[in-house]
């Protein structure tokens, strides 16, 4: 099976071209977040969301955790996802279907330790894929996402076996590990963000080097 990539932090519409020519089958755009790089401001994200053709798929990148924000903030910028980037607190996953028809909702499950897995699966009959990251959500300013770093691979392994939903794969992976990561967890896609980056500017090298690895 191909798996698939997500090339997050696109920060212009040049950016989402070169990731979508090099095989990106979907691009991040990320809304504001309380830490973390590649926030743009969503005027930016509605002008690339509308360059980006089908079918590739456009990830608006939210930690808003009110579904009514959540709709909001999806129609102003016009994506065809949308990554919750944090735990919906109020509200659920019904009333946001109800309110984006034909938007796919993906959620990031931040994987700290064993109690991920539980969460992986009490949520992933509700959503359309699951993305699992190596931020932490218990610190005074939390991480969302963005960090570099890599998790436990055993347990989004555990998690990607014992899900039907597709699970992505993020969290530190660049050219010279993402072959390792496929091959333990066996991901649907992988995402990343700063693997790709070179002094905040996406690097044509390091795009180039990482497909060749993930379509190997």
């Amino acid at each position: 099976m191909r798996v698939r990539v997500k090339v997050c932090c696109i920060s212009s519409t040049e950016e989402a071209r070169a990731a979508i020519e090099a095989g990106a089958d979907a691009i991040g755009l990320v809304s504001s977040m309380p830490s973390g790089p590649g926030v743009i401001p969503e005027e930016l994200i509605v002008a690339i969301a509308r360059t980006v053709p089908p079918p590739v798929a456009t990830f608006l990148l939210t930690c808003n955790q009110r579904v009514g924000e959540i709709v909001a903030q999806q129609r102003r910028c016009g994506t065809n996802t949308v990554q919750l980037c944090d735990r919906v607190t109020d509200g659920s996953y019904a009333e946001l279907r109800a309110a984006m028809p034909g938007v796919s909702i993906v959620q990031v499950i931040h994987v700290n330790g064993r109690e991920s897995v539980q969460e992986a699966i009490n949520v992933a009959p509700h959503v359309d894929a699951l993305l699992l990251d190596s931020g932490n959500q218990k610190l005074a300013t939390k991480e969302l996402g963005g960090t570099g770093r890599t998790h436990d691979w055993r347990l989004s392994a555990e998690i990607r076996r014992s899900v039907r939903a597709p699970v992505f794969l993020a969290g530190g992976l660049r050219a010279e590990n993402v072959r390792d990561a496929i091959d333990q967890v066996e991901p649907w896609g992988v995402d990343l963000c700063s693997g790709l980056r070179s002094d905040g500017r996406l690097d044509p090298s390091k795009l180039k080097a990482f497909m060749l690895q993930c379509r190997s």
